[in-house]
């Protein structure tokens, strides 16, 4: 149970850098991810590949973890 939480703690904060790297470029044209590893292209596709697949987890175990959307399995 506990790696479960960690992983979803993980996924959320890399979901949540995605969305506010794509705020900050659709409203500023800064991109946050590029100014952190810019110098490192390698590090900045991994951050961008981890962000894309921590989505994908998401998306598919969303109605699961979800106590508002779906079937709660959360005790809290």
């Amino acid at each position: 149970m506990k790696s479960t939480k960690s992983l979803h703690v993980i996924t959320y904060s890399l979901i949540l850098v995605g969305a506010l790297n794509w705020g900050l470029i659709g409203l500023f044209e800064f991109n946050l991810v590029s100014t952190l590893f810019g110098s490192m292209p390698l590090l900045e596709k991994i951050v961008y590949i981890l962000v894309g697949l921590s989505a994908v987890y998401s998306a598919t175990t969303h109605a699961k973890e979800c106590c508002t959307c779906g079937k709660c399995e959360c005790k809290m």
